[in-house]
């Protein structure tokens, strides 16, 4: 599947069980609830976003919010089967609209130190090292370090 072939569609209030499911698909180790991503998401500060496929079959999704000017990606995931295809790439770049959009100057995240493909991505997307977590992610054997990781959003 390419980029070319997702739709991203603003995910509301209604959407936050489609929000879930996919949260928790992704991230199994750690689920989120519905009643969790919809206040998470909640506007003013918060907003989701979910990407369709060419069939509007849901197979991604980012979650951001915004506190002055500074936001953060709270999740960000896209389906097994839909990965490697530019669908992150265009999920990342909707937070970053997002995140511009409610005012805010920089963008953070936290990404699994065991996970090179996505900080791949993020570093390609223009974040960089700004710190470290150490036993911030579950794992079934145990826990990982994060790195947290920052764009600016300003031009700086």
């Amino acid at each position: 599947m390419t980029a070319a072939a997702i739709r991203l569609h603003p995910a509301g209030p209604l959407e936050a069980g489609v929000v879930a499911a996919l949260q928790q698909t992704c991230f199994p180790d750690d689920p989120w609830d519905e009643g969790s991503v919809a206040t998470l998401s909640a506007p003013p500060s918060g907003f989701a976003v979910v990407a369709l496929d060419a069939r509007d079959e849901p197979v991604g999704f980012v979650m951001a919010r915004v506190a002055a000017e500074d936001a953060e990606i709270l999740a960000i995931g896209v389906l097994p089967q839909a990965r490697r295809g530019g669908t992150g790439r265009l999920l990342v770049e909707a937070a970053v609209t997002g995140s511009r959009n409610l005012g805010a100057t920089a963008l953070f995240l936290e990404v699994a130190e065991d996970n090179p493909a996505a900080w791949s991505l993020y570093k390609a997307s223009g974040f960089f090292s700004v710190g470290r977590r150490p036993g911030y992610y579950k794992r079934p054997d145990g826990r990982v370090a994060a790195l947290v990781l920052r764009r600016n959003l300003d031009g700086a």
